[in-house]
């Protein structure tokens, strides 16, 4: 008997053993593959080796917010400070990009300005995108008469165009920084909610989720802890999109008068004040243009190498 059970065991031992060699070498290089592929170090590497533009993009988008947070340090001169005896000086080694009408040294104004330019990409859009992420998921998930009204609602703001309507709310608010906030925050949501509720209906659907369901996993615990994380590598994509169109409109809203309001170093009050001198003392205008552009490039450039790294479809292809 006893010899029996030892025999009975080796054979279950021996197939057990088998089962683990036949799955290790159908299986095993593929799960060692998609193991690595999940991994954020990875992926950065990945980032790094194909894509070299995005990677370069990436330090120099930290370099500029580094800048911006120690800007006190970084400026050569105070970006208030006004000099009449030295107004509308040439570039030179004691002001680098020259000085504006009222005297204040242009590259101070610059670095001070990236404060408000990147705090007004980065603010409104985390809220606009947690706006339409939460809208998204919950007409997805819900359907029916939720997914109606908000989809339509979504079709209302998508309707008209993102800077005339936050023109309107600007023009009725009144202008300042907080107002831009609430504007760039109210107008731009929609977009996420549409590309959100487009992926929640697709992973409503798997068996992930229906094994939660029927366990009776509570339908907002499915929608942020098994929907949510496989929306998130889109939505980062879609951050850093966004980032450079609300540096753009705020650029846009102060070119017209409505955004930020002087003194502030904002970067389209600069080019909007600096035009009457184009003819004459372009740099006024030009040095804020090139830092809007470098920095809608960088976040652009950033954002299209997320998409190739992140995107499961490319990656495939």
């Amino acid at each position: 008997m006893v010899n029996d059970r030892k025999d009975l065991l080796a054979e279950h031992e021996a197939l057990e053993t088998g089962r683990e060699s036949v799955f290790n070498m159908e299986y095993g290089d593929t799960a060692a593959q998609i193991g690595e592929a999940d991994t954020w170090q990875d992926k950065l590497r990945t980032l790094v080796r194909q894509n070299k533009l995005a990677a370069f993009s990436a330090v120099l988008i930290i370099l500029m917010i580094l800048i911006a947070v120690f800007a006190p340090v970084v400026a050569p001169y105070d970006h208030l400070k006004q000099s009449l005896t030295e107004r509308l000086s040439h570039p030179s080694m004691a002001h680098w990009l020259g000085t504006d009408e009222l005297g204040r040294d242009v590259l101070s104004r610059i670095i001070f300005g990236a404060r408000i330019s990147l705090t007004i990409g980065l603010v409104p859009t985390l809220i606009s995108m947690a706006i339409g992420t939460v809208l998204g998921l919950w007409a997805g998930f819900y359907g029916g008469k939720t997914d109606f009204v908000i989809m339509r609602l979504a079709d209302v703001m998508l309707a008209f165009p993102s800077l005339l309507l936050a023109m309107v709310v600007m023009y009725t608010m009144g202008g300042g920084l907080v107002n831009i906030f609430i504007a760039l925050s109210l107008v731009n949501w929609a977009s996420t909610a549409r590309i959100v509720r487009s992926q929640t209906l697709s992973l409503k659907e798997k068996e992930y989720v229906e094994a939660a369901r029927s366990i009776g996993v509570k339908k907002w615990t499915i929608m942020f802890r098994h929907i949510l994380p496989n929306c998130l590598p889109s939505l980062i994509v879609l951050f850093t999109l966004n980032i450079p169109s609300a540096i753009l409109s705020e650029a846009s809203l102060s070119f017209l008068g409505v955004g930020a309001q002087p003194p502030s170093a904002s970067w389209g009050l600069m080019v909007v004040r600096g035009k009457k001198y184009l003819f004459s003392e372009p740099w006024l205008s030009i040095a804020p243009s090139v830092a809007i552009m470098i920095v809608v490039l960088a976040f652009n450039f950033l954002g299209d190498g997320l998409r190739d790294v992140l995107d499961p479809y490319l990656k495939e292809q």
